[in-house]
């Protein structure tokens, strides 16, 4: 079966996820991450690209990345990948793919939403409960922001959003929104549009008009089955009020 395109980002910035071949580890020690880190950062200085967030957890990583031409995105990842299977299969005396399938990729617009993407990624340490404090986690950028320190992060979009207390007290925060990362093809808004009209009969473009609270729980079963940016556009309600259902 032929792959699916990838979807492309008109402003270059992605969310960008990879994991380990069956979920298995793709760090063993400190200098694993380490190592990822500084590939990274010898490709950006080649590449030209930005990396505003990330996260390395044991079989998977985050990255929120932005690339400087359009397309560039598949040959930062191959070669960061490459690079890193490579170095860590003769490290390891191991042999075959260390990657899951492809890296997963989604385009991200730097909208009210681009701060929430940033949280997710930071706070998947808590989640996964490694830590107790976001704070207390080595392997991502929150320690560069709220030290100062230099590294992989590039942090000036961020810094032009929030300050540093805005944004010590916003990871405190537990958000609401899941972000999920594949490259699978997406259902077209008329088909959608027609999906919805026959699952419960009603135009789409009518169901602003319904009853308030009707209204909530009819958004509230379609979010489970389609994205809130499309259920914006075949309805005609805004993101924030679908989000907030």
């Amino acid at each position: 079966m032929a792959r699916l395109a990838r979807e492309i980002s008109e402003n270059g910035l992605y969310h960008i996820v990879f994991r380990g071949v069956n979920r298995q580890h793709i760090f063993e020690e400190a200098s694993d991450y380490e190592k990822l880190r500084d590939i990274l950062i010898e490709l950006k200085k080649e590449m030209k690209y930005e990396i505003y967030v990330y996260c390395f957890m044991s079989n998977h990583v985050h990255i929120l990345l932005k690339e400087n031409n359009m397309g560039d995105i598949s040959l930062i990842m191959k070669r960061l990948l490459t690079k890193y299977a490579r170095w860590y299969n003769i490290k390891y005396k191991r042999s075959g793919a260390l990657i899951a399938n492809r890296y997963k990729s989604k385009p991200i617009e730097v909208d009210e939403y681009f701060l929430s993407v940033v949280r997710y990624i930071h706070q998947n340490p808590i989640k996964a409960q490694n830590v107790n404090s976001i704070e207390d986690y080595e392997w991502s950028s929150y320690k560069e922001y709220i030290t100062d320190e230099e590294g992989l992060a590039d942090k000036g979009l961020v810094w032009d959003m929030l300050t540093k207390e805005e944004f010590v007290e916003f990871h405190k925060e537990e958000d609401e929104m899941v972000f999920t990362v594949d490259d699978r093809m997406k259902i077209s808004d008329d088909e959608i549009r027609r999906k919805i009209l026959k699952e419960i009969n009603i135009e789409p473009k009518l169901i602003g008009e319904i009853e308030k609270n009707k209204r909530n729980e009819i958004l509230r079963e379609l979010k489970n089955k389609y994205s809130i940016r499309q259920l914006e556009r075949v309805t005609g309600i805004s993101r924030g009020v679908i989000h907030k259902c």
